[in-house]
């Protein structure tokens, strides 16, 4: 079960939140039989997601990060919930390229350095809030890093790590994100510095036994805590016939009495890989609305 804390400094100078996402990873290989690379940039991006999309204020509340950058890997989406509870894709699910120069899979080269993190939040307005930012190393957390900088003018510390077993499950997952708030002073800045500097991969974290919680204190050791709210997401889809629906009607008259001269049509969801079956009869009942 993966589980996700949020937590505030007694002091009121800063937040931190950390999950373990690593049943949520695990089912999206299930999903997508991603290859051990593309499930380390698309388990990064689902871990981010799900934080950020934790802290979202309205029930219906959603938000997506989309990464292009230009690599073989295509694009990487995720898409949460103001509960944390993810889904995302990934075009291509299977790159095989060599490890990076450290020996680790190398995340950067299958997302590619050329192109852009978009950031888009849903919040119930006439129009979705959209920020968008370079791509700076490809390996994820440094580029959420730099869109809280750019983007929301908040200082911030990103985390995140997925750990692939031999067979391709993922052994962990998780990450953590720290945010200073308007009361942090110069010192605050001081302290998260000292406190991150050594800090052990968040995998190794979590390997080791440690919890959410337990992440949160021991990367902030020198702060006192205490915790916001916690939960427990899931890797979910919000796919439906509905909406499935809705979505061919968007494609158009000519083009449902094109797809209506098959006996039946196929459609997959993006996220779930749900097949949904559509008569020759329903379409051309869409291409009359």
């Amino acid at each position: 079960m993966s589980e996700l804390v949020r937590m505030i400094s007694t002091d009121g100078t800063l937040t931190v939140i950390a999950a373990d996402t690593t049943d949520i990873v695990n089912r999206m290989e299930q999903i997508h039989q991603t290859s051990a690379v593309t499930s380390a940039a698309l388990g990064r991006l689902l871990t981010a997601a799900s934080m950020m999309g934790a802290v979202l204020k309205g029930k219906d509340n959603s938000i997506t990060l989309r990464i292009n950058g230009g690599g073989p890997a295509g694009s990487v989406i995720a898409v949460s919930d103001s509960e944390g509870n993810v889904r995302g894709y990934v075009s291509n699910p299977v790159v095989e390229i060599p490890l990076n120069a450290k020996g680790k899979l190398d995340v950067a080269g299958a997302v590619g350095t050329d192109g852009t993190l978009t950031v888009m939040k849903d919040l119930g307005m006439n129009e979705p809030y959209i920020g968008q930012v370079p791509i700076i190393s490809g390996e994820i957390a440094e580029d959420i890093t730099s869109y809280f900088a750019t983007s929301e003018q908040l200082p911030s510390v990103c985390a995140l790590g997925v750990l692939v077993n031999p067979d391709l499950s993922i052994k962990a997952a998780g990450g953590f994100i720290i945010q200073l708030l308007p009361t942090a002073m110069d010192d605050t800045i001081d302290k998260v510095e000292e406190c991150i500097k050594d800090i052990e991969p968040v995998t190794q974290m979590l390997t080791s036994g440690m919890t959410p919680e337990d992440i949160c204190r021991h990367v902030l050791k020198s702060f006192e805590l205490e915790t916001l709210d916690s939960s427990e997401p899931e890797y979910r889809c919000s796919c439906s016939k509905e909406r499935v629906a809705n979505a061919l009607i968007s494609i158009g008259r000519e083009g449902l009495l094109e797809m209506a001269q098959e006996k039946v049509t196929e459609v997959s969801c993006h996220f779930c890989e749900k097949k949904y079956k559509f008569s020759s009869e329903e379409i051309l009942e869409f291409a009359q609305k």
